[in-house]
C-alpha cells in the first residue's frame, strides 16, 4: 500500500469528518486524511491559496471526498470550480452525502463528480464504505 497518498474530505460537520476519520484508521488504510469545513476552503486548499501554500504540509490529495449541503460554498459549486480547473481534471471526486435525491446525483454527476455515495448511519457501515472507497480510488486493499 502506498501510504503517501492523500484524502481531503470536504464537510461542515465535524462529527461526520470524525468519523470518517476513525473508519480510514480501522479499516487499517494508512492515508492522512486533510479535512477543510466548507467549499470555499476546498477551492483554497486546491488551489494552494490563503493559508494552504506549503504543499508539504497541504499536499494535493489523490481522492476528494465532498459534502454537498454546506454553507458559503457548496459541493455543487467545488464541481464547478474544479471543471475550470485542467491541472486537476484527473481527481477523483466522491460525492458522500446525506442526501438521496436523485436530482442531487444526477446534478453531481452532470458537474463532473466521479461517485455519489449516501452517507452510511452506522459506523460498521463508513468502514466498509471507506474500504470500498479506498480500493476502487486509491488502489489498496486492506485486511478485514
Amino acid at each position: 500500500m502506498n501510504g503517501s497518498k492523500t484524502v481531503l474530505v470536504v464537510d461542515d460537520d465535524q462529527n461526520d469528518i470524525f468519523f470518517l476519520r476513525r473508519a480510514f484508521n480501522k479499516a487499517g488504510l494508512p492515508y492522512p486524511v486533510h479535512d477543510v469545513r466548507d467549499g470555499q476552503e476546498a477551492i483554497d486548499y486546491l488551489s494552494g491559496s490563503a493559508h494552504f501554500q506549503d504543499r508539504s504540509q497541504f499536499p494535493l490529495p489523490d481522492l476528494l471526498l465532498l459534502d454537498l449541503k454546506m454553507p458559503r460554498v457548496s459541493g455543487f459549486d467545488v464541481l464547478r470550480w474544479l471543471e475550470t480547473r485542467q491541472e486537476l481534471r484527473n481527481l477523483p471526486v466522491v460525492v458522500l452525502s446525506s442526501s438521496n435525491q436523485q436530482s442531487d446525483i444526477e446534478k453531481a454527476q452532470a458537474l463532473g463528480a466521479d461517485d455519489y455515495l449516501v452517507k452510511p448511519t452506522h459506523f460498521d457501515e463508513l468502514m466498509e464504505l471507506a474500504r470500498k472507497v479506498s480500493s476502487r480510488w486509491l488502489g489498496s486493499s486492506t485486511k478485514s
